[in-house]
C-alpha cells in the first residue's frame, strides 16, 4: 500500500459548524426548519457552493439534519446534551466515528461530511501550514470578517468592524482586542522585515 505523503488543508473543504448554524437561525430546539445554505470564499465573498439544509432539533432519537448539495444528499443524526446551567447543547453524530462533534467537513474528493477525527492524520488545519506571522494575519482577518464581512478585512485602512446585531458588547470588545493583538504581531513583523532590508541595502 502506498505511503501517504501530503496532508490536506481542512479549509480547502466545506465546513458545517452546528453552533454557528443554530446561531444563524438554521435550527431551533423543538422545531424543524428548511432553508437554503451557501459557502463563500472569505477573501472575495464569492459563492463556492450552495444547497439546502433541513434541521429538526426535536427530542432524541428524532433529531437530525439533511443536507442537499448537488448530487450529495446526506442525513446526519444530531444529539442534544443537557447543559449544566440549563438548556441543550447540540452535536453532530459523526457518520464515520459515531462520536459527537460540533463541526463536520466535506473535503475535496470525499462523498460525505465527516468530523476532523474521522480523517486522522490525512488532514491539518490551514494554520499548521502557515508561519507565525501568517497565523496572526489569518486570525485577525477571521475576526474582522466575522464582525463586519469582507469590507473590513484590510488591516491597513484602520476601519473598525461594527458590532453585529445581537452580539453582547462584552463579546464584541474581547474580539476587537484579540484582533488588535494579532494585528500588532503583523506590524512588528513588517517593521522588523523592513529594518533588516534597509540594513542589507546600507551594507552593500
Amino acid at each position: 500500500m502506498a505511503r501517504w505523503r501530503e496532508r490536506v488543508r481542512l479549509e480547502d473543504g466545506l465546513k458545517l459548524d452546528l453552533n454557528t448554524l443554530i446561531r444563524d437561525g438554521f435550527g431551533k430546539t423543538g422545531e424543524a426548519r428548511f432553508q437554503s445554505i451557501c459557502w463563500r470564499r472569505v477573501s472575495s465573498g464569492e459563492i463556492i457552493a450552495s444547497g439546502f439544509l433541513e434541521m429538526a432539533l426535536n427530542d432524541e432519537p428524532f433529531a437530525w439534519a439533511t443536507l442537499q448539495l448537488g448530487k450529495l444528499e446526506q442525513r446526519i443524526q444530531l444529539r442534544g446534551e443537557a447543559r449544566r446551567f440549563g438548556g441543550v447543547q447540540w452535536y453532530f453524530l459523526c457518520p464515520a466515528t459515531r462520536r459527537l462533534a460540533s463541526v463536520l467537513w466535506l473535503l475535496p474528493g470525499e462523498s460525505r461530511f465527516l468530523s476532523r477525527r474521522a480523517f486522522g492524520r490525512r488532514v491539518a488545519y490551514g494554520s499548521q501550514f502557515e508561519t507565525r506571522h501568517g497565523r496572526a494575519l489569518s486570525r485577525a482577518q477571521d475576526i474582522r470578517y466575522r464582525l463586519g464581512g469582507r469590507g473590513y478585512l484590510s488591516l491597513i485602512d484602520g476601519l473598525t468592524p461594527p458590532k453585529p446585531k445581537g452580539m453582547h458588547w462584552r463579546t464584541y470588545t474581547k474580539l476587537i482586542a484579540r484582533a488588535a493583538a494579532y494585528e500588532k504581531q503583523c506590524i512588528r513583523y513588517h517593521s522588523a522585515f523592513i529594518g533588516r532590508l534597509q540594513m542589507r541595502l546600507k551594507n552593500r
